[in-house]
């Protein structure tokens, strides 16, 4: 025989948080977003592969092109960049910032078969599309005969 404890608020818990969801909303404004200085930003990406290559595409809309670095090092390949949030105080009158802006930085491990050396990167339309050709299998280890 199973034993259940008695909770007698048990099911009511979720009717109660939403109840105080909806009145935080209305009342405390926590039900929005959080300001953009608040979150960390990091862009979506996409990483197609077929025989002959990945191909890795991070969305980076506002982006200065001269603010992106990408780079290969330790079997990994690092993209940093930056979104600024570029206004004039005196002539923009925000009443809301719900993107995000910042320094962002993501790592991707790379396996044993990219050719680092043949990596090409194109930024258009903000969209960063990062193309990682494949080289013949390395031979990552080997049996070594004891004598």
């Amino acid at each position: 025989m199973n034993l259940i404890r008695h909770t007698p608020q048990f099911g009511l818990k979720p009717f109660f948080a939403d109840f105080d969801r909806v009145f935080d909303h209305f009342f405390n404004d926590a039900g929005a977003p959080p300001a953009a200085a608040e979150r960390t930003w990091a862009p979506a990406v996409d990483i197609v592969e077929d025989d002959k290559r990945f191909v890795l595409t991070a969305d980076l809309p506002d982006v200065n092109p001269k603010d992106i670095d990408v780079r290969v090092d330790d079997g990994a390949l690092t993209l940093r960049a930056e979104r600024k949030l570029e206004s004039d105080e005196s002539k923009d009158n925000f009443r809301r910032i719900e993107r995000s802006y910042g320094a962002f930085v993501r790592r991707f491990s790379l396996p044993p078969t990219i050719d680092s050396e043949g990596i090409e990167a194109k930024y258009k339309n903000g969209a960063l599309r990062l193309t990682l050709p494949k080289t013949a299998v390395r031979e990552t280890g080997r049996t070594i005969a004891v004598k």
